[in-house]
């Protein structure tokens, strides 16, 4: 144990550079904010402090401008054993087990360098999983890509698909889920979030603390190197055009160093040797050393000399600021420094006492014993300077939400309406998405029992017969027409999701994926649809246990669709009831549950095929969506259905394309009259492709549909019978509104499975 380190006066180190009006501005720092740190320490800051101040008060590490927001979000309930605050959230799922479960972004770092962007996104989630205790057993991903017409965005898409997946793949944790947007507002802004579920049992959950005074504080893992440096700065401003002078901020993983610091970390914390653990993520050493430092009341007391580096002359503002990858803090428990020692060279891993546990609450840092940073741990980490704001809605929305639309309501014949639902199939949003995950290795670990392609994936758990259900869902266009409606939506959705599986919804991560907030139009926004998510948080008792707020998405002055995303998970108790999505059986009923309204606003429908972003999106209503998740996993629980499906983007038609796609033995056709379904007066457009929320398709065995319509009146949801599941290779065949098509299931296979395939390859002028 190294030994105790007394305070000395802080020097200002040769070579720095003056504390000026533009320094300051350069590090994200208001003048105000600069009066503040002045204040707080009572003098002028070293270049070195300020670049700390600089990180954790960004809005990546600091929040200042969500946090009053998110602290309108529900955080509790009987299963949340940890909420926001910690590297991830954990849920009680019974007989002494935990679910770890966290989602970020790494949005500007892919929008420079999509694989390494992507491939160190998912590194960093695995590691916040994995400080917890928990070992994680599966990855997510959402994503979200300008059009594929765009040589840009197919380079996008491929680098960050293959980044996600080589990583996973390496570590050994599989991509089993998650979503993948398309829409030119995310031409010049792709967003990539994250998402990592890992299990543990509870009486090995551990903490980031950093307690005991005298404790060693040790650095593990890789060495440190210039990468990343103010990436999490970096993360909290605009891209300008180029991107190409962020590319220093842009991390490189290692995914084999991954799984060594993955393994270690597990034994270590199995061993009870530690007090605290953290991943050095966004800010590095600064962040992980000071919020460790602020959870506990304590000091820190560390000398980077001592940090093994991988490049020479490495300034402590270059040591403390840099993200570069695989590495971790943690805080030994007395007398067990060797052990801890001993554990990490069996796992080839370095391991570094850089100093030890304070009572002093500063955040001091020495360069070769001279102390260069002295600074307030809780002033620094809790105390960052938060803004609410005006929010005020854009003109030119308000003028599209109230669009008239009667021009898009009605077809013109038979075949316009069967064209309009190849075009849909066939549009990368809706369309398969077997050209992602089949570069991602699903199955490793075995836990995977419904993987990619489903309305959620389903995990195994270690309890004895259960099994977790997930889901990944946000609606940018939603969010941009009606923000509120935007965030509503993204949590029933995702609840509907993990409900058709059987399973119920308990708790929610979230990521908030929005342009500059000191923009009026974009504050609204952002506080908006985070009012609306905690509306159906609490409607669902589905409480945030953490996530991430990723502001900034924007290049030029063009903000992406304000995007907030939901990782939702949910129990299933009893692995007999699981429910795939997709047809079963020839001879079953078709049933839709829930009410289709005049409602076309928003749609894939318009944004496909007629180009337009425009409309009221679909109105939300809460007690209907409870109503529905709460007959959904009953139904599953008495055995009635035999399928359910989400009905979402692209409509009933959709709906039922994509479960006669999946089949059980193939595309399996059907023949449906949508006309029989619960719905209000609706046009054309809005029975066939309209997104209302709230319905599901089901299907359940012939002469079981009294008892689903029993169900069904008890919950207070509206139910029918609409059709008849046909046999494999047979017509799909829908009447509805005075139309009707028909087409055989291969064919609408052949569309829904080529869509991203014929663009990665044709448009890219490549051979297939």
């Amino acid at each position: 144990m190294m030994e105790s380190m007394t305070a000395s006066p802080v020097a200002r180190r040769t070579g720095d550079p003056e504390i000026t009006s533009h320094l300051v501005t350069e590090h994200g720092l208001t003048p105000e904010e600069y009066e503040l740190i002045l204040e707080i320490l009572g003098r002028e800051p070293t270049f070195t402090e300020l670049g700390v101040f600089s990180a954790m008060w960004s809005e990546h590490c600091g929040y200042k401008n969500s946090r009053p927001l998110l602290a309108t979000l529900p955080t509790k309930s009987d299963a949340v054993v940890q909420g926001p605050g910690e590297n991830a959230g954990v849920i009680d799922v019974g007989e002494g087990w935990g679910v770890a479960f966290k989602i970020e972004s790494h949005n500007h770092p892919s929008a420079i360098e999509p694989y390494q962007g992507a491939a160190t996104g998912s590194g960093g989630i695995l590691r916040d999983v994995f400080t917890m205790g928990a070992r994680p057993i599966a990855i997510f991903d959402s994503l979200h890509f300008g059009s594929l017409d765009s040589p840009r965005s197919r380079y996008l898409f491929d680098g960050v698909v293959r980044g996600v997946g080589d990583y996973g793949n390496c570590v050994g944790v599989p991509t089993v889920g998650g979503e993948a947007i398309f829409d030119p507002a995310y031409e010049k802004n792709p967003l990539i979030n994250v998402m990592c579920i890992g299990v543990l049992p509870l009486e090995q959950l551990i903490r980031g603390k950093a307690e005991g005074v005298g404790n060693p504080v040790m650095a593990v893992g890789a060495r440190t190197g210039r990468d990343g440096i103010h990436g999490a700065t970096f993360a909290s401003e605009e891209l300008d055009e180029e991107g190409n002078d962020s590319r220093p901020q842009v991390q490189v993983g290692d995914p084999f160093t991954e799984k060594l610091l993955l393994e270690a970390s597990l034994e270590l914390i199995e061993k009870d040797l530690l007090v605290g653990i953290q991943d050095m993520g966004a800010a590095g050493l600064t962040s992980s050393g000071t919020e460790m430092a602020a959870r506990s009341g304590s000091g820190i007391d560390i000398d980077v000399s001592l940090l093994p580096v991988r490049e020479q002359g490495m300034t402590p503002y270059e040591m403390l600021l840099s993200e570069s990858q695989e590495r971790m803090l943690l805080v030994a428990k007395p007398e067990h420094e060797e052990a801890v020692r001993e554990v990490l060279e069996r796992w080839d891993l370095q391991a570094a006492t850089i100093g030890n546990v304070t009572d002093d609450g500063m955040f001091r840092v020495r360069e070769a014993g001279e102390v260069v940073v002295e600074i307030p741990v809780i002033p620094l980490v809790d105390e960052c300077p938060t803004y609410v704001r005006e929010g005020v809605e854009a003109p030119e929305v308000l003028e599209l939400r109230t669009r008239d639309l009667s021009e898009y309501r009605d077809f013109t014949s038979n075949k316009e309406l069967l064209d309009t639902l190849k075009t849909l199939l066939d549009s990368p949003s809706i369309a398969s998405k077997r050209w992602i995950y089949e570069q991602y290795d699903t199955t490793v670990q075995t836990n995977t029992l419904e993987g990619p392609g489903s309305d959620a994936a389903v995990l195994q758990l270690p309890t004895d017969g259960c099994a977790l259900a997930v889901s990944t869902d946000g609606n940018g266009r939603f969010t941009y027409l009606n923000p509120r409606t935007g965030g509503q939506v993204a949590v029933v959705e995702a609840a509907r999701n993990v409900a058709c599986s059987g399973a119920r919804p308990i708790a929610v991560t979230n990521c908030l994926n929005f342009g500059n907030p000191l923009r009026p139009e974009v504050y609204h926004q952002l506080s908006e649809a985070v009012a609306g998510m905690g509306e159906a948080c609490r409607s669902l008792n589905t409480p945030v246990t953490g996530g991430n707020v990723s502001l900034y998405n924007e290049t030029g002055g063009e903000p992406v669709y304000p995007t907030p995303v939901i990782g939702m998970v949910g129990l299933l108790t009893n692995l007999e009831h699981r429910v795939p999505s997709s047809f079963q059986h020839a001879g079953d009923e078709i049933w839709v549950v829930g009410v289709t309204r005049e409602e076309i606003g928003a749609t894939e429908y318009l944004a496909a095929v007629h180009g337009l972003v425009a409309g009221e999106p679909p109105v939300v209503d809460l007690n209907e969506a409870k109503q529905l998740v709460d007959f959904l996993v009953t139904a599953a629980e008495n055995s009635i259905v035999r399928s359910a499906h989400d009905c979402s983007d692209g409509g009933l038609a959709v709906a039922l394309s994509e479960c006669a796609i999946g089949g059980k033995d193939g595309p399996t056709g059907f023949d449906v009259a949508l006309d029989e379904a619960p719905s209000s007066v609706v046009s054309a457009a809005a029975l066939w492709f309209g997104e209302s929320q709230s319905r599901v398709v089901l299907t359940c065995t012939d002469g079981d549909g009294s008892a689903l319509l029993q169900l069904a009146e008890k919950h207070g949801v509206r139910a029918a019978r609409v059709g008849t599941v046909g046999g494999a290779g047979e017509d799909c065949q829908i009447t509805g509104a005075s139309y009707l098509i028909q087409i055989a299931a291969d064919k609408l296979a052949t569309i829904y499975e080529s869509a991203l395939p014929r663009r990665m390859t044709e448009q890219a002028g490549l051979t297939s």
